[in-house]
Parts: C-alpha cells; structure tokens; sequence
C-alpha cells in the first residue's frame, strides 16, 4: 500500500517476560495504548526496541505481532539493519513477507564503510525488496554520519524515500533538507529538536521518549502544522525533562523503567544493561510526576 509518510512514529519497546523472551501480550497492549494517542505509524525493532540485543527470529516475530495488532490503523515501520549487507537484506524481506509497510535502516555500526561502501549497501538493500526504505543516520551509535552527496546520490533510488536522523545536528539537517527537496521525508531522531526539525520542512519524528508521552509529542507535531508555533515551541520544552532523563541509566533502560512505572511492565532491558539505582528511579519519577504523567 501506498502510505503517507509523516507524523509521530514512535520507536517501541521490547517488553521482556521474567524468563527473558519477548512478553507477546504486553507488546500487542503497548501498540494499542500507543496507537489511541494518535500517533501516526509505530516503529519496531528499532534502537528503542534494543534490535541489537534481539535474535533474527524475534526480530521477525515482533514485525508479524506488530502488522497483526496495528491491523492497517497506521504503518509499521520495521528496523532491519545489522553490520553485513546479506544479514539486512535478509531482515528486509522478511519486515516486506510480514506486511509492514516499510523500512527503516541504521548505517553499519561497529565497521566504518567509505562513501562508495555505504552507497552499495543502502543500494543492495532496496533494491531487494519493494518497501519504502529509510535511510537511518545516528553518528552516536556508528561513530559517523552519513555524507550529504551520499544521501542526494541514494535518492534517485526509486525506494529510498526520506531517512531518520538522531545527530541532533541543526546545521546537518539543514544541509540534508536543501540538498534533497521536498520530496524527501525527513524525520528527527532526537528528541530535544524535533520544533527545530519540522519548522525546518521535516516530515515528523520518531522520538522513544513518545513510548512515555505520545500525546504531548503528537500535540507537538499538530500544532506546528497548524502553525501555533508558540504553543508548539511550549510542547518541546515540555518534553525536554524526559529526553534528558535518559543519562540516569545506561541507554535503552530509562525509557522501559518509565513505561513500568506508568504501569507497562516492560522487563527492563536485556543483560549487560542494568536497572537505574534507587535514587535514579526516584529522579526519574519525579520527572514524570512533573509531566503529569503519574500522580
């Protein structure tokens, strides 16, 4: 189907049951709550849903749950990359046998492919499949950007619509938006930006911090759209406590501990990743008391 790329795409959780394999129930009650928000799509197996920690097979599983419960609501979007080319491209077409409706894919971490390298990968991945590909950018976590002529070369690739960026970077986003047009879906990765990014011509965001707070990030989005900058400029600066949070914990923990605490037991994260300190739950709490998130 063909899907309209825009909105608040929030990146969820993985719940875990006490035995350590995916809480199947619970992920179908995350999508639900997160989907009566009015968010605009869900994304799956993403960082946020920790797909580093998560075998082929549950990666897998988690698209087939999320296409079945979101029963076409909103799109899935499913994350697909790892470090080799076959291992993604063999993700990519099991998200498009799944039904979700498209992809999004970090650049190979760990490794740090060339221009020519990261081209060829982006370009072998596509073309294997019929789905929308996002490219993914998120220096943080492969210790580089992707190149600006980089991604105006991958955009003449007929499937490679738009790309996720979480640097956070005003001024590389910019340079991404001049150099691809509007054509180009553009969605912020970093949650202290996402007014900067869209008042700039992005298309949405795909912030974890929505997995808490998604009405207040989708008022964030509509009103931007209504051009009620004021109260959109507000929306963000709400929104920053929560995203600043997550230096209490080793990431992805602070966002599942929040879920749990609003009632969602998550699981925590998977081993080495630890839960937050006493003290850290406590601040955490108390953010999200402040939010008006719990009483």
């Amino acid at each position: 189907m063909t899907i309209r790329m825009e909105g608040i795409i929030p990146p969820l959780v993985t719940p875990f049951a006490k035995d350590g394999s995916i809480n199947e129930n619970m992920f179908r009650r995350i999508i639900n709550d997160i989907i009566s928000k009015g968010v605009h799509g869900v994304f799956v197996a993403g960082s946020q849903g920790e797909f580093f920690s998560l075998e082929r097979q549950e990666r897998i599983r988690l698209f087939e749950i999320a296409v079945e419960e979101v029963n076409g609501k909103v799109p899935v979007y499913a994350g697909t990359a790892a470090i080799t080319t076959s291992e993604t491209v063999l993700l990519t077409k099991a998200a498009e046998k799944s039904g979700c409706d498209a992809v999004s894919v970090i650049s190979p971490f760990f490794i740090t492919p060339n221009g020519q390298e990261l081209y060829k990968y982006y370009k072998t991945v596509a073309e294997a499949s019929n789905l929308p590909v996002l490219l993914y950018n998120n220096p943080a976590r492969t210790g580089y950007d992707i190149p600006v002529d980089i991604i105006k070369k991958l955009t003449e690739i007929d499937n490679i619509v738009g790309m996720k960026d979480s640097s956070g970077d005003l001024t590389y986003v910019n340079e991404v938006l001049r150099t691809t047009g509007h054509d180009f879906h553009f969605f912020c990765g970093r949650d202290t930006v996402i007014f900067n990014v869209l008042t700039s011509g992005g298309s949405g965001a795909v912030p974890a911090s929505a997995n808490v707070a998604p009405k207040l990030v989708v008022d964030l989005y509509n009103y931007v759209k209504s051009g009620n900058y004021e109260a959109a400029r507000q929306a963000q600066f709400d929104l920053i406590p929560l995203r600043m949070a997550f230096s209490l914990g080793s990431f992805p923990v602070v966002i599942k501990e929040a879920l749990s605490i609003l009632g969602f037991d998550t699981g925590g994260a998977r081993a080495p990743i630890q839960s937050l300190t006493p003290e850290n739950h406590r601040r955490l709490v108390e953010v999200l008391k402040k939010m008006g998130l719990v009483k």
